[in-house]
């Protein structure tokens, strides 16, 4: 019980943390949000927002790269710095360019993905990961 309450955090807490953080929000960008994007992609690729005017079919492509395969990569632990970043600067242009002006009722969901994924970049994966089971 005093574990319960104490302010000390142990290693093998914060990896375990590190390992939800990823696992948990990776695998909510990919499911709710990159597969439909996927799957969706020839009725999406005119309509898109291309807030960086790189068309609308480069700009969903981008969103699905970063959504699909850089969350997959946070998900299992392999490079997953590197991956954090596409999905970083996603979240980034969803909340400032394509949100930026409603209420923070519509950004939440760009804010909610962005601070996990900056935690992630800063802290690592943790040592329950492919990237640290690969550098050993």
């Amino acid at each position: 019980m005093s574990k319960l309450f104490s302010s000390k955090a142990s290693n093998g807490a914060v990896n375990f943390s590190l390992l939800l953080l990823r696992v948990g929000f990776g695998a909510m960008l990919l499911w709710n949000h990159g597969l439909s994007k996927l799957k969706g992609f020839s009725a999406m690729k005119d309509t898109f927002p291309d807030p960086l005017h790189i068309t609308h079919p480069i700009s969903l492509g981008l969103a699905v790269f970063a959504e699909v395969f850089c969350a997959g990569l946070v998900v299992l632990g392999l490079a997953t710095r590197l991956a954090a970043v596409p999905v970083i600067v996603t979240m980034g242009i969803a909340l400032f360019m394509i949100h930026g002006h409603q209420s923070l009722k519509e950004q939440e969901p760009a804010i909610l993905y962005l601070v996990p994924f900056l935690v992630i970049l800063f802290a690592g994966p943790g040592k329950l990961s492919l990237d640290n089971a690969i550098g050993k």
